[in-house]
């Protein structure tokens, strides 16, 4: 029930800054002036205006997801049942979650430092 709560706490913590990502690639697919890229330029325009947004919402709340990813997931391991493995779905959709929020650190780090 835990890893349940931890999985879904997760997804909602990773949700803006996947929203932006996947932002990002929508609008770039298509011209700016039409359907879903006109969508996605808004997003990110209403993200590139505050401030805050880069600093909570695509570095705080994933590396948060990051932490408490590999702490459930260190918690979660049982070296005794590595020959049976059957994990629970809310167990890997932890370590998508843990996976995603590295991924989208990493883009946004990089991003930064290029800058």
């Amino acid at each position: 029930m835990r890893t349940r709560i931890i999985a879904a706490f997760e997804l909602v913590l990773l949700f803006p800054a996947a929203l932006f990502m996947t932002a990002l690639v929508v609008r770039n697919l298509d011209s700016a002036h039409y359907g879903p890229a006109h969508t996605a330029q808004q997003i990110i325009m209403w993200y590139a205006g505050r401030m805050w947004t880069l600093w909570v919402l695509l570095l705080a709340l994933p590396m948060t997801v990051l932490v408490t990813g590999c702490a459930t997931l260190r918690h979660n391991w049982n070296p005794g049942l590595q020959q049976h493995v059957r994990l629970h779905w809310a167990t890997l959709l932890v370590a998508a979650t843990t996976l995603a929020a590295a991924g989208i650190l990493l883009i946004v780090i990089l991003h930064m430092l290029a800058n």
